[in-house]
Order: structure tokens, then C-alpha cells, then sequence
């Protein structure tokens, strides 16, 4: 399905992207869970060209934020230091990018790596190895600890132990990390949100951003049951939102685990469909977080499962046409400019 596109001037930073290739990495799983990883993944394979391509569909996206995602680690480091290699291969698409070949549109201008903070307070080498390997790009590190009982929630490539963030070692390495002056990205799902409440209480100063509206669930078990957990997502939604040292990122709500829609794939539903789906959650979290605390986000390509590129940027523009000229400009790239230090992007 094809739109025009809505408000194509626009600028956008879009602060959750992937990087990743895992066609070499299907082999390790049994052939029955390729359909749902490739449906987790929105695509194998997603490199410059693709991203490059879906970023010059008819939106003004300026700049972009690449996400950790365990890609093109470096397998003769420590385990430790394996993610360096992440952040070393994804500098080096963000020189493609600023090379100027490609336009002015900057991709990967801000890179997100992961280090493991149950390193406790070893893991500062980690750290120093990561600003070294982003030339300046390095901004800060997600440990995702998505978790759930059920493992058909999320499948094979997720293995975060149950309560990450509440635990002892990882606190120990988060107050090591707080010491860096840099960003954490954290993703769980909604009934973990507790886990990111305690986190944020205990470090005022460290700042945070919650990925995907905090990952309201429709798979698996948790499928047909987005309206009857509502009312818990958005109490736990208002309760983070109290501690200012947080941000929120709008977008990751046509991931297969948030269902919305619940079949995909993203051809067959409209911009107006996707907006009446995502308005109650993206109106409540800048409803509690402010426009000056919450940024939208594509999380592609895990988001094509409900959503082709263009078509999502137009729904969240249908979300926002009442909003005044400032507040637009900060919900698509003001705020994620300041939280990931590319005011330049914007001059």
C-alpha cells in the first residue's frame, strides 16, 4: 500500500534503528522457529542499502540513531569485549553515510552498543573500548531485559535472565556505568515495568529512555488481552514518567509482539488504520512524559511486521496533527537530538 506522504518537510531524527545480518546465524536454531525469528526481525538481512532505501521514501529523516542489536560482534575478543565490534562495524556505516555519497541525510550519526553490567565494576574497560571504537558516535549502551515466563513471548533470540535490573550485579555495574556520562536505552516488556521504575528511582541522575511504550504484549499468551492489561500499562506508564530523568521512545508498537496489528504484513494496512491502533498509547505517554521527554522512533526493521516505513512516520503524523509547530519539532528530532547529543544535525 502506497500514501502520500504527509508533512514530507518535516525533520526527523530517528532515534531506534537496527542494523543486522542473521542469515549465517538460522542454522543454529531449528528450522521450525525460522518463521517466527524472521517475524521478530522484520528482515535477515538489513544493512546500509536497506536502510538507505527506506530512509529515502518521501519523509525528511535527517539523522539516525543505530541500536544495539548483538550484530557483527568481534569473535576473537573476550567475551567481554566482543559487542567493540558492533560499535567498530557500525562506525564505519556512519562514515558511508557522512561521506556525502548518499545526500545529506545522516545515518548512524549516533551509535548505541551494549556492554554486559553484571561485568560489575569491571566493565568500565568495556566502556572506554566502545568510546574508542565509535570515533565520537559512541553515545551509550542498552541491556535489554526483556523477559517473560511463557517462551513463546519472545522466542530463541532473547535470553535476559527474569528481574536484570532489580538484581545486585547488575546494579553494582550500573552504578559503574552512571559514572560515564552516558545514555542507557532500556527495553523490557510491560508487566516488567516495575523493574525500570526501581532502576530509575535509584540513579536520579543517570539518564534513561524506555524503548517501545514499554512493550504492551498481544502474542503468544498474552494474545486478545491489550484492553484488558491497559489500564496496569498505563498506571506503570504515569509512575515512570514521575522520575525526570526519563524519557520515552513512541514507536514499537507494530512489532509481532505488540500485535498491531496483530497479522501484518505492513502492505495491507493503511496510515488512518495504524493511527486509531497506536493513539492510545502514544497520546498517553506524551500525555505523561511532556513533549519535551518523548521522541518517535521506527525501530526498523523489527516494526515492518506491522508497518512499511513511509506508512509508519504517516501515522504518527496523523497522531499529531493538532500539535503546535514547536511541539512537532521537538517529538521528531528536538528531543532526541538533545538525549543523544546531535543538536549539530539541526543547525
Amino acid at each position: 500500500m502506497t500514501e502520500e506522504i504527509l508533512e514530507p518537510d518535516l525533520p526527523i531524527i530517528d532515534p531506534h534503528h537496527h542494523l543486522w545480518d542473521l542469515r549465517p546465524m538460522l542454522p543454529m536454531f531449528p528450522e521450525p522457529q525460522h518463521d517466527f525469528i524472521a517475524a521478530i526481525a522484520g528482515a535477515a538481512h538489513y544493512t546500509f542499502d536497506q536502510l538507505h532505501a527506506d530512509l529515502n521514501t518521501g519523509h525528511n529523516i535527517i539523522g539516525t540513531v543505530f541500536m544495539e542489536c548483538g550484530a557483527f560482534y568481534n569473535s576473537t575478543a573476550s567475551e567481554a569485549m566482543k559487542p567493540v565490534g558492533e560499535v567498530e562495524f557500525v562506525n564505519g556505516v556512519a562514515a558511508q553515510s557522512a561521506s556525502g555519497l548518499y545526500g545529506d541525510l545522516r545515518a548512524c550519526a549516533a551509535i548505541i552498543g551494549h556492554a554486559d553490567l553484571t561485568l560489575g565494576s569491571s566493565v568500565s574497560p568495556v566502556l572506554e573500548a566502545l568510546k574508542l571504537a565509535g570515533n565520537g558516535r559512541f553515545k551509550g549502551i542498552r541491556q535489554q531485559g526483556a523477559w517473560d515466563a511463557d517462551p513463546a513471548v519472545l522466542g530463541p533470540p532473547f535470553h535476559a535472565p527474569a528481574g536484570l535490573y532489580s538484581s545486585d550485579k547488575f546494579r553494582v555495574g550500573f552504578a559503574e556505568f552512571a559514572k560515564h556520562n552516558l545514555t542507557f536505552d532500556a527495553w523490557l516488556l510491560e508487566p516488567q515495568l516495575a523493574d525500570i521504575i526501581s532502576l530509575a528511582a535509584a540513579f536520579p541522575e543517570q539518564k534513561i529512555v524506555l524503548d517501545h511504550c514499554g512493550t504492551p504484549l498481544n502474542i503468544a499468551s498474552y494474545r486478545g488481552t491489550l484492553a484488558e492489561n491497559y489500564d496496569r500499562w498505563r498506571a506503570s506508564i504515569r509512575s515512570l514518567a514521575e522520575h525526570q530523568n526519563v524519557s520515552v521512545k513512541l514507536g514499537g508498537l507494530a512489532m509481532a509482539f505488540c500485535g498491531m496489528p496483530e497479522d501484518g504484513p505492513a502492505n495491507e494496512t493503511g496510515s488512518e488504520h495504524l493511527a486509531a491502533m497506536w493513539r492510545p498509547y502514544i497520546e498517553t505517554c506524551i500525555g505523561a512524559f511532556g513533549t519535551d521527554r518523548a521522541m518517535f522512533e521506527s525501530n526498523y526493521p523489527v516494526d515492518r511486521w506491522g508497518a512499511s516505513y513511509p506508512l509508519l512516520w504517516n501515522a504518527f503524523k496523523r497522531i499529531t496533527t493538532g500539535y503546535s509547530e514547536d511541539e512537532k519539532a521537538a517529538l521528531y528530532a528536538g528531543n532526541a537530538a538533545r538525549f543523544y547529543g546531535l543538536e549539530s544535525l539541526l543547525t
